[in-house]
């Protein structure tokens, strides 16, 4: 198979967010080292990282300039020294550095084969979405049949995969979303639909007869993040925190003690990755199990052109999106 020189990469030139961003015809190809394969991308996953990347957000993110993106899926077209597997020509899923092109590299123990049946536009998501939804619910939030849970920006990605998986596990499910997704969501099997610009905080306590949610599942921040600690149970409520869309919220130890006297559960993918890995494979596992059961099914995300990469994040920084963006290399 011949490996060109160049590529076609989306380029975050400035710290402007998706304005800062354009397409280079003319990128090096990486080659992968030691450890490594180098995957022919066909399509890469949009996440809200990326968006405080482009922004200057992410702590400990690149500086411009960078190719954007990391999350990708495609075929393997090349093995770093001492790989034996995966295999070229596997079509496989990972993280890594520069997604948004024609090439990337991946560590070649964490490049996932697609899953039988799946195409690589639907596997798009499974090693974000899906494993942030389970972890966050399950050995995080630690929810139970009969618990009820409330599921923030329900409509995207990651809390799409949310509901379904809660329903699944036997909860009650509470979603929040802007007004013009709600139809989406309750397709998706929640039991309740709330506008996410409203204040719920009387509804939600109206649904649960006075006493809270078992679980909260918070990925907005700002104005709203007092509101879901303020939903869950007291003593025996549980958010669980894993992003910061809305802006940065604080909390004290009084707010702890007196007004929020709950479990605050705080979670980045990554972080678990590299700090638990035994229990980020436990995760996998069951996500795989849940595929295998036909639990998890596969789902076509929204996809673009990669010259039209700036447009699909504004959609997603001004959450006018509705579940899991795509690039097309």
């Amino acid at each position: 198979m011949s490996i060109p020189t160049t590529m076609r990469a989306l380029v975050q030139g400035a710290l402007e967010g998706p304005g800062g961003l354009g397409v280079d015809g003319e990128v090096a190809v990486p080659w992968p080292r030691a450890g490594e394969v180098l995957v022919r991308v066909a399509v890469a996953g949009v996440n809200f990282r990326d968006v405080m990347q482009g922004r200057g957000t992410s702590p400990g993110g690149p500086r411009p300039p960078f190719v954007a993106g990391f999350e990708g899926v495609g075929e393997v077209v090349a093995l770093g020294e001492g790989v034996s597997g995966p295999g070229v020509g596997t079509h496989v899923m990972g993280v890594g550095d520069g997604a948004f092109a024609e090439y990337m590299v991946l560590p070649a123990a964490a490049a996932v084969p697609v899953p039988p049946g799946w195409t690589d536009l639907q596997a798009v998501g499974m090693l974000v979405n899906l494993p942030t939804a389970l972890a966050a619910l399950r050995p995080l939030g630690g929810l139970a049949a009969g618990e009820t849970v409330l599921i923030q920006a329900a409509a995207g990605g990651v809390g799409q995969a949310a509901v379904r998986m809660a329903k699944h596990y036997g909860a009650q499910v509470i979603a929040t979303a802007s007004a013009a997704k709600h139809d989406a969501v309750r397709a998706l099997g929640a039991d309740h639909v709330l506008d996410s610009r409203g204040d719920n905080l009387a509804k939600v306590r109206e649904l649960t007869g006075g006493l809270g949610v078992d679980l909260v599942l918070e990925c907005a921040g700002g104005e709203g993040f007092d509101a879901s600690l303020a939903l869950a149970k007291p003593v025996t409520g549980r958010v669980v925190v894993y992003g910061l869309a809305g802006g940065i919220s604080s909390i004290t130890n009084q707010d702890l003690v007196y007004r929020h006297p709950i479990h605050l559960i705080g979670f980045n993918l990554g972080t678990l990755i590299q700090a638990a890995p035994q229990l980020f494979g436990e995760v996998m596992g069951e996500l795989f199990a849940l595929v295998a059961a036909g639990v998890v099914t596969p789902t076509e995300p929204t996809a673009y052109d990669l010259a039209d990469g700036a447009m699909a994040l504004a959609e997603l920084e001004n959450r006018s999106s509705t579940g899991k963006l795509a690039l097309l290399p």
